[in-house]
């Protein structure tokens, strides 16, 4: 893996990479991150008693926006055609609150890593919105890339599923 930093020009200046030569091939990646609530939060949204709604399913939505829009967001990504993307939340008593799973897929010169995080934090920031009038202290927290497949640099897994 290269050392050098692929959107800084010879001079040190920001600039978009050029992918153009590169070759198509099929990118997964796999983004994850956690909210963090008190357990009467959590027993709130287990129930569907917040006043906003069901909170997975709308920030299950949310995520999957974010990865569509990521492009619009990160100054230099690459607008790419996402050809799948899966959002997953689950409560999990053992924090107690929520983890995010978030899965992205094309077929490109470029990967979908951004993507995939972009997912997490947006649904992440939604569960936030969504439970905010019953908690102001939840903790959005561990947000990281999994793993990615496919491109120049190959597979990356940073942790098993």
């Amino acid at each position: 893996m290269s050392t050098i930093l692929s959107h800084l020009d010879s001079e040190g200046r920001a600039h978009m990479v050029d992918v153009g030569e590169k070759p198509e091939s099929e990118r997964v990646a796999i983004a994850r991150g956690e909210v963090w609530m008190k357990q009467t939060t959590f027993e709130l949204i287990r129930q569907g008693a917040l006043k906003k709604g069901d909170v997975l399913t709308v920030a299950q939505l949310a995520g999957i926006l974010g990865a569509k829009r990521t492009a619009e967001l990160i100054p230099l990504c690459h607008p790419l055609p996402l050809t799948h993307i899966e959002v997953e939340l689950k409560l999990d008593e053992t924090l107690p609150g929520v983890i995010i799973t978030a899965t992205v897929k094309t077929r490109g010169k470029t990967g979908v890593e951004m993507e995939a995080l972009t997912a997490v934090s947006i649904a992440a920031l939604t569960v936030y919105d969504m439970a905010k009038a019953a908690e102001k202290t939840m903790r959005i927290q561990n947000i990281r890339l999994i793993e990615k497949h496919g491109g120049r640099s190959g597979n990356v897994i940073n942790e098993p599923l």
